[in-house]
């Protein structure tokens, strides 16, 4: 970064000098980039992509003391304006909860089904480049680093163990499934580097690098699973709920805010109710006096709005998309060009999620939407899914995440690519489902339900997350929550496949805070526009509330809060 100024864009906005404490943020994504590759690869710092991060005890020793070295040093700086002010703020805190982590020990027992080593090293390799030699001659040294990756994972898991500090075994038993899927002669490295033809004729000498990468990395996940089940599993917690101490720092992680959850869980439950009243309502919109169930069932038996195939997924995705950014770009949003491209992906994995991948610095490789889809899924409704590509895309993460990368002119790299928390993006995702539905979007009742599907689902995540990691009584006063009770009340609020409700239940069990924030997100949000309505009265604009708040980029949304409403 130059010493003098902040890159900017031609996005028309005077270009803002940059600052000390611009340079420390900036000073930080190198040390982020340079510790944890695989970070560089999302925001596209291909000068890292033969890499990969070492997971073992010394390597988050390393990481920690330059958490120390960044924090002392923003303790030291004074803020030279007010974009300094949330730098500061945002960073400082998230660092000190990085430190609050390691000291409970929360790497020592960082296994998941979603989220953790396992899952960071393989999909390592999704935003790889893959158009030449020596895209692949790379994706060859990262595939023999693989060996030493998860090998120093499972030291510092074994560090674990001689702590008394392990995950649930829930968790271990899941991960040990996908290691499996991923050791298979038939699994994803095999599979990859198989792809490699499309990049034209290479030399046999690369061609022999991948395959012998293929193999190492393959057989370096045969030995997670090994490990996971000879010696993890057998020693692993029982018990799936992590108690209130860790919860409330993994909320505060997740949100950015601190929140008294027993009172957010009561929420969740009203707001569960609400949801529920709601598309009870709709659903006799669509076959008179039907149910929930009834009106589900008539719309999965309409052939117009379904689906057939992971190609026809990809193609509605894509056109649902485009059209979206096309219409919202002319009437509702200022969309930058470099943002109007949004690619929609179906992932090379089967786990069942449903995600987003920012665009790179300079938008050579476009925001991405990807499409996780279970083995044995071919179906998939149009009207459960037009919302999701709301979300993921235009107006939600595409259109958040694309805006802070093309703010260069006045926001620092770690601002624009790595700030921000959960509550932050997901929250302002199910805020624009809902705005798409007062925009006029999802005016077919249809659209609606499978809009309100997806809110009601993460209302029930609120109670459900808060209601097992804290022991909640169950809502039918029973006793106290569990995973199987978590399981028998999500089926009874969520019409999905019971594969991915399965894997979502094993997400929140084994990512606490994380899934309530979604919803607590979307409070937060639609709060926060609220005041600011209130404020300003009849000279409140919707559309420049929208522009200040994405000019942002991601903040906690404690600071949200403070910064749009002070």
């Amino acid at each position: 970064m130059s010493d003098t100024t902040v890159p900017g864009a031609s996005d028309g906005a005077p270009e803002r000098q940059s600052t000390p404490i611009d340079r420390i943020a900036e000073d930080w994504v190198d040390t982020v980039v340079d510790l944890l590759p695989e970070y560089g690869t999302y925001i596209g710092r291909t000068e890292v992509n033969h890499r990969l991060g070492d997971y073992s005890p010394e390597g988050h020793e390393r990481y920690m003391a330059a958490v120390k070295r960044t924090l002392a040093a923003l303790d030291a700086t004074a803020p030279a304006d007010d974009v300094d002010e949330v730098t500061k703020t945002d960073l400082s805190s998230e660092l000190r909860l990085t430190l609050e982590g390691s000291e409970a020990g929360l790497h020592l027992r960082d296994l998941n089904v979603i989220n953790s080593p396992s899952q960071e090293i393989r999909e390592s390799f999704d935003l790889m480049p893959t158009a030449t030699a020596d895209d692949w001659s790379t994706i060859a040294k990262r595939l023999a680093a693989v060996d030493d990756a998860i090998a120093g994972y499972i030291v510092t898991l074994r560090k674990g163990m001689r702590e008394g500090v392990t995950p649930a075994r829930r968790q271990v038993l899941e991960v040990l499934e996908q290691a499996r899927k991923y050791s298979g002669r038939d699994g994803f490295f095999h599979s990859f580097t198989a792809d490699a033809g499309a990049a034209g004729e290479l030399p046999q000498s690369l061609r022999t690098d991948l395959e012998r990468g293929a193999d190492t990395a393959a057989e370096a996940y045969s030995r997670l699973e090994q490990f996971l089940e000879n010696e993890l599993a057998p020693v692993a917690t029982r018990e799936d709920a992590v108690g209130r101490e860790i919860y409330a720092l993994q909320s505060r992680r997740f949100l950015g805010a601190v929140i008294d959850l027993d009172e957010t869980y009561e929420w969740g439950v009203a707001e569960l109710a609400r949801m529920t009243a709601e598309q009870e309502s709709i659903a006799q919109e669509i076959v008179p006096d039907a149910s929930v169930q009834e009106a589900i069932a008539f719309l999965d038996g309409d052939a117009s709005r379904k689906l057939h195939g992971t190609d026809a997924l990809q193609r509605w995705m894509q056109e649902t998309s485009d059209r979206a950014v096309a219409e919202l770009g002319a009437t509702h949003f200022d969309i930058p060009e470099p943002i109007r491209a949004l690619e929609c992906m179906i992932a090379p994995t089967t786990e069942g999620g449903i995600y987003y991948t920012g665009p790179t610095d300079d938008f050579s490789r476009p925001g991405r939407m990807w499409w996780s889809v279970p083995e044995g899924v071919t179906e998939f409704d149009t009207w459960r899914e037009l919302t999701t590509v709301y979300h993921e895309g235009v107006p939600g993460h595409h259109l958040q995440i694309g805006q802070a990368v093309y703010n260069r002119s006045r926001l620092n790299t770690w601002r624009r690519q790595l700030a921000g928390t959960s509550g932050h993006a997901e929250g302002w995702a199910l805020y624009a489902e809902r705005l798409m539905e007062e925009l006029g979007y999802l005016d077919d009742p249809a659209d609606r339900l499978g809009m309100l599907d997806g809110q009601r689902m993460r209302a029930v995540r609120v109670v459900l997350d808060i209601g097992v990691h804290l022991g909640k009584p169950r809502l039918d006063g029973s006793g106290v929550w569990d995973a199987e009770y978590a399981l028998d009340v999500m089926r009874r609020n969520v019409n999905m496949d019971d594969s991915f409700i399965r894997f979502e239940v094993n997400r929140y069990l084994g990512w606490p805070g994380q899934a309530p924030s979604y919803k607590v997100g979307q409070r937060i949000w639609e709060e926060v526009r609220d005041a600011a309505r209130a404020r300003e009265g009849a000279s409140f604009s919707l559309k420049d509330f929208h522009r200040r708040a994405l000019d942002l980029g991601g903040v906690g949304l404690d600071t949200l809060r403070t910064t749009l409403l002070a």
